[in-house]
Formats: C-alpha cells, sequence, structure tokens
C-alpha cells in the first residue's frame, strides 16, 4: 500500500537527519569553524528530496526496506548542499538566501564557504566508500555519482552538475534556446536526480534492465523539477521559497519559461512527468510511493 506523500516526506527527512548527524563531525570537532559550516548548511532545512528518491527506488526493487540505505542518502544530500553552498558564492549566484537562512559565505565567510563545500563533497565519497553493499555495486555507485556530478570528460560522457553549472554561469545574457536551457537543467540539476534514483536501484541489486528503466524516470522527473523550480522562482515569494525570488530574471538566467512561458513550462512538467510514469510499469503497484514523489515535484510550491 503507498502511503500519503506528505508521510513520505515527513519519514525521508527524519532518516536522512538521524544519519547525517551520525556522519557528519559536531561543532565542537577541530577545527570548529570549517564542521560549524558544514552543518550549517546542512542542516539548514530542506526537503532531502535526493535521499528519499534513493531510498524509495531501493524499497520498490527490493521489494522491502533496505539496510544502510540511508547512508546512500546521507552520501547524496552532501553532495547536494556542497553544490548549493558553491552556487551561492558571490562568483556565482551571489545569493544571500538558502533555505530562509543566510548561505554559507554569509554566515562564515568565503573561504570557509568554499572549504565547507570541498569538505561536504569529500565526506559523501568517504560515505559511498563505506556501504553496507557488495564492493561491486559500491564501485558502480561511486562511478554514477562521480559522472552525475562532473563535467563530461573529453565530450564522451554527458556533462553532469558542474558542466551544467558552468553552462548555466556562460548562458547568462545570452536569448536562450531550447536546447541551450535543456541541456543546462538536465545537467545541472537532473542529473543528480537521475543518479539518486539509478543509485538507490544499483543498491537494491537491481538489473541491468530495471537500472535503464530507472534511468529513463530519472531523466524525465530530473527535468520537470528543474522546469518547476524555474516556474516557481518567477511565480512565489522569497518567503515561500527560502531563496530570493526572482534571482533568475535579475540575473539574465536561461530558463524554462523564458523560452517557453509559464503555463506552457507546466504543462510540460506535468507531461514529462506522465511519460516518466511508463518507464515503471514493470515495478506494477511496488512503484506507488515512487511515484508519489514524482508528483510532488511538480505540485509543490516551494
Amino acid at each position: 500500500m503507498s502511503l500519503p506523500v506528505q508521510e513520505l516526506l515527513a519519514r525521508g527527512v527524519a532518516l536522512t537527519d538521524v544519519a547525517l548527524e551520525r556522519l557528519l563531525p559536531g561543532s565542537e570537532v577541530l577545527p570548529h569553524s570549517i564542521h560549524r559550516a558544514m552543518r550549517h548548511s546542512v542542516f539548514a532545512g530542506g526537503k532531502r528530496l535526493r535521499p528519499l528518491l534513493a531510498m524509495e527506488t531501493a524499497v520498490m526493487v527490493a521489494g522491502s526496506e533496505m539496510d544502510g540505505v540511508v547512508e546512500l542518502g546521507a552520501a547524496l544530500e552532501m553532495i547536494h548542499t556542497y553544490s548549493l553552498i558553491h552556487d551561492d558564492l558571490p562568483a556565482l549566484d551571489n545569493d544571500d538566501l538558502r533555505r530562509g537562512k543566510p548561505t554559507c559565505h554569509v554566515a562564515y565567510g568565503e573561504a570557509i564557504a568554499i572549504l565547507a563545500g570541498d569538505a561536504l563533497q569529500t565526506l559523501a565519497y568517504e560515505t559511498l566508500a563505506n556501504l553496507r553493499c557488495s564492493a561491486q555495486a559500491a564501485v558502480q555507485i561511486v562511478k554514477e555519482v562521480a559522472v552525475a556530478t562532473g563535467t563530461g570528460v573529453g565530450g564522451s560522457l554527458p556533462p553532469g552538475m558542474i558542466g551544467g553549472q558552468v553552462m548555466d554561469v556562460e548562458g547568462e545574457g545570452q536569448k536562450p534556446t531550447a536546447e541551450m536551457v535543456e541541456a543546462i537543467h538536465r545537467a545541472k540539476t537532473g542529473a543528480l536526480i537521475t543518479v539518486s534514483i539509478v543509485t538507490g536501484g544499483i543498491y537494491a541489486g537491481g538489473s541491468a534492465e530495471q537500472i535503464a528503466h530507472l534511468r529513463a524516470f530519472g531523466e524525465r522527473i530530473g527535468l520537470a523539477f528543474q522546469i518547476v523550480d524555474d516556474v516557481l522562482d518567477l511565480t512565489q515569494s522569497s518567503e515561500s521559497l527560502g531563496k530570493t525570488a526572482g534571482k533568475d530574471t535579475a540575473t539574465d538566467k536561461a530558463t524554462w519559461p523564458a523560452v517557453f512561458g509559464i503555463q506552457e513550462s507546466c504543462r510540460q512538467a506535468d507531461a514529462l512527468v506522465k511519460d516518466a510514469f511508463l518507464a515503471l510499469d514493470g515495478f506494477g503497484e511496488r512503484a506507488e510511493n515512487l511515484k508519489s514523489v514524482a508528483r510532488y515535484l511538480t505540485e509543490r510550491k516551494n
């Protein structure tokens, strides 16, 4: 039986926060400044969507709860938080509000914020190396995460999160095209969402065919998530979003509504989610919780 999405979200936050509390150095551990800065950003709030996607995918593939998958989710959240810390820096988006609280560089200074992001990424890979799964699965997970957060080395791989951030920075001030915006969104945001789903399946021992279906599902959901994020930036207040609203327009970012308009963007996001669900047909009723989370991604208001 599927659970209501709010119950799923609350459970995901609770499980992830317990794991993060266990894995992150305490604020009293030397050097104090870096650990306090890491914890400031990690525990500033957040929906823990990437950990939840990983955990619910693992349950769907395995058919039951998976011991230790929460550590995978925690590592993904560390990487996500590192990306937010760096994205907020003056050299990039130059934002002073994240999840309703001062951004890391505002609270701790630019140098410590940069190092806090670096430290979270390093700790994430340490956590992935210690996952309670087979060595073969752990290596595959590490590779998937590295590719999803990288640059698409030598053009042999699609760009991941950092590659997407580069395209985003270089796209400022240019007239956005559909091709440009889709490339940025699939890399900067979609890749980490996709890999959360894919690695959840790998952790649970999914077959090659199942992983392929999960990847297709994740790619569509990841793009839909960022389209909705673009729309919310235009339609919601800073108080509702927990970050500075209207920043994309103010900084001349390449966004989906800038190309397609708000109404068509919402329609396309809904269509992507419906199309994504087809990739989960083989999992039957076990996919209902994961589908509920995916629906939430396009129905949320912050």
